[in-house]
């Protein structure tokens, strides 16, 4: 018989939760807003000014540590050009790639479910500000 807790979860599905867990620092890594953003830009080789233009609001700063970290993770793989100035452009890896229908799913359910969140969030405000 399974050890579970209060809710029926069993043992080791708590374990996932531990803080030493090695899954919560690649999970704060990947699944940030700015991390699947430049992600979903990335359908082919992009340019880092490319991928700047597309993400209105970034900084040239927090894309430059987005893409390292998404390099780090080895969800992104980074090309220097033989060009003259010296060009260099971004695109996924396979490990990053597998991560492309799970993160469509998100996107997808993010706009299918965008105007009720918005409403609970206008809910929420005014009970907080009454």
């Amino acid at each position: 018989m399974k050890d579970t807790d209060l809710y029926g979860v069993d043992a080791e599905a708590r374990t996932v939760f531990r803080a030493d867990c090695p899954s919560r620092p690649i999970l704060d890594q990947i699944a940030d807003k700015w991390s699947m953003m430049v992600m979903a830009l990335l359908v082919r080789p992009t340019r880092f000014n490319e991928l700047k233009r597309g993400l209105e609001g970034i900084t040239q700063r927090v894309l430059t540590q987005t893409l390292r970290r998404l390099e780090r993770n080895g969800m992104i793989q980074r090309t220097v050009l033989p060009t003259s100035p010296v060009g260099v452009e971004y695109s996924l890896t396979p490990l990053g790639e597998s991560l492309r229908e799970p993160f469509g799913w998100l996107y997808d359910w993010t706009v299918d479910h965008c105007g009720e969140i918005q409403s609970c969030q206008r809910a929420y405000d005014t009970r907080a500000d009454a």
